[in-house]
């Protein structure tokens, strides 16, 4: 965790005296849900996403590298949460350190799995600790926020592709994979928000916006997909002369970046409207996803997500 001096958070709580932001597009509370999935790594599947092994590769991947990413938004968010006077902003602030907070400690979980998969986990926690560690938590505050809000953008994005193609989850019959990514990406949607007007409640600089949308656009697009690239050979080096891996490698990439379809290839209109002066994350509205959702993954009976869930709770809003 990182100590702040008196010092550093007077000039912190003066330069967060920003202009004024209006919360009227701000969500309800959101609940933190405590979830234990238990991975049995002779049970995951490497061609999870969609039948196809880079595609797959990309996910893993991105589980982790994700877990620095969340732990950046905890502790920015942690940070900042001081200097907010909306007490539902504030409240919603614990709540998205909470899901986050969660969402870090289960993809690492699911990581140790990878591990026995003969996934690049141990390098590829080195190469993101280089990234976070001499790059993004060097950051000054406010360049912090605004990164926080970037990453927070493409996760919102990424859920709403996710929740638009359900069918994606069930081309596979691993179902803890499954469960973690179906979890994650409603969770995601649910708190799409809480950075975003974080940010504009303590900033609202446009420009400071935008500088930290590039540095998200190129760890989560180029990064992470030049990395993915690694995980079929070292999991399996034999795939460097295998016909059928290079035949197969046009349609995962067509899976993540095509433009009819793929998740960010589809989805541009999408990332890029972050960068109109006037965007909110509530101007795309998912909330009939989440009715849908929310129905499908956390019925007390039925939910896909109910065997996972060990406890849910709501953190007091505090006027």
């Amino acid at each position: 965790m990182q100590l702040v001096t008196k010092p550093l958070k007077k000039a912190a709580a003066k330069f967060f005296a920003a202009a004024p932001f209006s919360l009227e597009k701000q969500s309800p509370i959101i609940p933190i849900r405590h979830m234990k999935f238990d991975f049995d790594a002779t049970k995951i599947d490497h061609k999870f996403y969609m039948d196809a092994e880079l595609a797959s590769a990309y996910f893993a991947s991105l589980s982790i590298f994700l877990t620095r990413g969340e732990d950046l938004v905890i502790d920015t968010a942690r940070y900042h949460r001081d200097f907010i006077t909306d007490p539902l902003l504030k409240q919603r602030v614990t709540s998205l350190i909470g899901q986050e907070a969660i969402h870090s400690k289960m993809h690492e979980e699911l990581n140790d799995a990878f591990i026995e998969k003969d996934l690049p986990v141990k390098l590829f926690r080195v190469w993101a600790g280089w990234a976070f560690d001499y790059g993004f938590n060097r950051l000054p505050q406010p360049m912090k926020l605004s990164l926080m809000a970037g990453i927070e953008h493409f996760t919102a994005v990424l859920a709403e592709y996710m929740m638009n193609h359900e069918e994606i989850f069930f081309r596979s019959q691993d179902e803890k994979q499954r469960a973690i990514w179906m979890w994650h990406m409603l969770e995601e949607s649910e708190h799409k928000d809480i950075a975003f007007d974080v940010f504009q409640s303590l900033s609202n600089s446009y420009a400071l916006r935008i500088a930290g949308f590039f540095p998200a656009l190129i760890t989560i697009l180029v990064l992470i997909s030049v990395a993915s690239f690694l995980v079929p050979f070292y999991r399996n080096p034999k795939n460097l002369i295998s016909l059928s891996y290079w035949r197969e490698m046009p349609y995962s990439l067509q899976l993540i970046f095509g433009l009819k379809d793929g998740v960010y290839g589809s989805s541009l209109k999408h990332i890029f409207d972050y960068l109109r002066p006037d965007f909110h994350p509530n101007d795309h509205d998912t909330t009939a996803f989440l009715e849908y959702y929310k129905e499908r993954l956390l019925h007390p009976e039925t939910g896909l997500l109910t065997p996972y869930l060990t406890k849910e709770f709501t953190p007091a809003l505090r006027t």
